[in-house]
């Protein structure tokens, strides 16, 4: 008989495993090391053909503290955070016993001898295993590292339990520490000490297995921040000032290496960028509008507090007409919040950021090669319409573990927008006409440019963050100020037809339509299939990006309920669309709030929609 996909044959009488779909956790302390096991764990998995993603859960203060990594193996592709865990390791004796309690009835629990966890339950299979005993026997190592290499021995003995194939953990280990041979030899011990150790002395895992696929073939594991980072760089970004905070600190720091290395001239050293580490989040953004009023490409990334303190600035870059792009990587608020667990709570302040009558252009990248690519767009869009752009990415997106496919070479030219030359210039002078900065020539809301250095008599004009008419000149007429007040809620009118447009999926005639957007996305193809399961057909559309185009509208138009999902308390992007849709579209509407700080998984919305059906069809509502 052949072998069905997802399950292992086996003798009449015995268990038959699990395979390629199954949730591991290794629960460790902070600063332990065990990152790098983990990691060389993960990309075993993804060698072998199975698709995978790791989540990293850590504390935002001191070494010592709890901290767990899930990876799920999932062989239909399904790579959001799954509810429960399946195989839980456990190394950190402050967690044990809540960890294991937390496990449902029948999974599994590898434990460091230690802890003695045996007992707490005796529904879990446990495997006792002595891990520092099993470090201290790596020869010529000194005591620091053999508490490091404990990690490794966790990786060896899962890898004999589940089937994970030794040449690929060998080439994992070899791929973390590549260039460093002694590194790679204790670690290869380390991984042969565990699996020895339970092919010796472990009974057989049953319940589940790795089978070897073909559905990473061609495909990268990358962080979100780091997709960004080389989306900046093939953006035309030459400008980024930042201070740090986290989750958004590693995408400058990508950054910065990728314009050591690709934006310096190998023959003189000289750089062709600027990166500058501000004072605070306030002066970062102003350097980035003070760069984009000269004619670079600049960015900087910040989370919700540096948001915050951006405010003032990005009220100035609109209203002055400054291009700079914003890179937010959203974290769980208010005040300093959770600041390693993840949310999108950001997205009115993003949308509405500065005080008085402001519209800023929000992109929401739903996976790590949108990251890539809507970071590309986000110069475009900064430049053509000559405002800040605020690009809307998570901790889960941002600092997480992804496939995804090689990110294609960009292959459209930079749009610079409507910047006029001294050519230019001159031919409107020959035809006995004005230079006027913030006039509206075209009737898009979209004036004209010039740059500093421009030579021309006609290039130069004032730059005012107070009241000014279309000339740029000091102006508080009530008229004059309307009437460019209305030029740029114009102008942000024209962006809905320039921003990236939504994606469809699901059943177009389904009554049933859900909306979502950013990191939610990576659970909202499993959440289709759930829904289908329990008798309910739906559609999906995915945001990418605010101002909303007619195809949002439409979308609610033509169903009869739907349910926005996103990650906040108060149903952010529900506000945002009821004031960007009509009246009679509202009730329509209905929030399913994820807001633990946990990575939404695709149980929580199937279940929250499901809910809401059954409500809508019993007698009593």
């Amino acid at each position: 008989m052949a072998i069905e996909v997802g399950a292992i044959q086996r003798a009449p009488g015995q268990q038959q495993a699990i395979v390629n779909d199954f949730s591991i956790q290794v629960a460790t302390a902070n600063g332990s090391g065990s990152q790098t096991s983990n990691t060389v764990l993960m990309r075993a998995i993804f060698q072998m053909g199975i698709p995978v993603n790791g989540k990293n859960l850590f504390p935002s203060n001191i070494q010592g503290l709890p901290t767990w990594f899930t990876i799920r193996v999932n062989k239909d592709g399904f790579v959001g955070r799954k509810k429960d865990s399946d195989i839980l390791i456990c190394m950190n004796p402050e967690t044990a016993v809540e960890d294991v309690k937390a496990l449902e009835p029948g999974k599994v629990c590898i434990y460091d001898a230690p802890l003695r966890l045996s007992k707490v339950r005796e529904d879990i299979q446990f495997f006792e295993v002595p891990f520092a005993k099993l470090s201290a026997g790596i020869p010529d190592t000194e005591a620091r590292i053999r508490k490091l290499l404990a990690n490794m021995c966790y990786v060896g003995v899962l890898a004999e339990l589940i089937g994970i194939e030794t040449s690929e953990i060998e080439k994992a280990i070899s791929k973390q520490f590549k260039g460093k041979a002694k590194a790679v030899n204790v670690n290869v011990l380390a991984i042969k000490a565990g699996a020895d150790y339970a092919r010796a002395n472990l009974p057989k895992l049953a319940a589940y297995r790795v089978q070897r696929m073909d559905k990473t073939a061609g495909k990268i594991i990358v962080e979100g921040n780091m997709a960004a980072a080389i989306g900046c760089l093939f953006g035309g970004c030459t400008v980024a000032a930042w201070y740090p905070i986290t989750p958004s600190s590693s995408l400058i720091e990508y950054f910065i290496g990728l314009c050591k290395k690709y934006r310096t001239d190998p023959a003189t050293g000289k750089a062709a960028y600027a990166i500058v580490q501000a004072e605070d989040e306030l002066a970062s953004i102003g350097m980035v509008l003070g760069a984009g009023w000269a004619g670079a490409r600049s960015m900087t990334a910040t989370s919700g507090p540096g948001l915050s303190l951006m405010q003032e600035f990005l009220g100035l870059g609109y209203y002055t007409e400054l291009p700079g792009v914003l890179i937010d990587v959203q974290r769980v608020g208010p005040s300093t919040g959770l600041p390693t667990r993840t949310q999108q709570s950001d997205l009115l302040s993003a949308a509405f950021a500065s005080h008085g009558d402001t519209k800023h252009i929000c992109l929401y990248p739903g996976s790590v090669q949108e990251c890539y690519e809507l970071a590309m767009d986000a110069f475009n869009l900064a430049e053509q319409f000559q405002t800040p752009v605020i690009v809307m990415m998570d901790l889960d997106l941002g600092m997480n573990n992804w496939m995804a496919d090689p990110f294609p070479y960009p292959d459209k030219a930079m749009a610079r927008g409507k910047v006029l030359n001294a050519e230019q210039l001159e031919a409107l002078a020959q035809q006995g006409k004005v230079f006027n900065r913030y006039r509206d020539v075209d009737g898009d809301g979209v004036p004209y440019r010039t740059l500093p250095g421009t030579r021309h008599r006609m290039s130069q004009y004032f730059t005012r963050g107070s009241g000014h008419n279309e000339q740029a000149l000091y102006s508080e007429n009530p008229e004059e100020y309307e009437r460019n007040m209305q030029r740029l809620a114009r102008k942000f009118e024209t962006a809905r037809k320039a921003v990236p447009t939504p994606v469809l999926s699901g059943d177009p005639a389904a009554p049933v339509g859900l909306i979502a957007f950013g990191s939610t996305d990576l659970v909202m193809s499993e959440v289709l299939m759930q829904l289908k399961e329990k008798g309910i057909n739906a559609e999906y559309l995915r945001l990418r990006a605010y101002p909303f185009n007619e195809q949002v509208r439409d979308f609610i138009a033509r169903k009869q309920r739907v349910y926005v999902v996103e990650q906040n308390r108060d149903g952010q992007m529900r506000q945002l669309l009821s004031l960007d849709t009509p009246p009679e579209l509202h009730p329509k509407l209905r929030s399913v709030l994820h807001f633990d700080g946990l990575p939404i998984h695709a149980r929580f919305v199937s279940d929250a929609v499901a809910e809401g059906e059954k409500l809508r069809l019993s007698p009593q509502t």
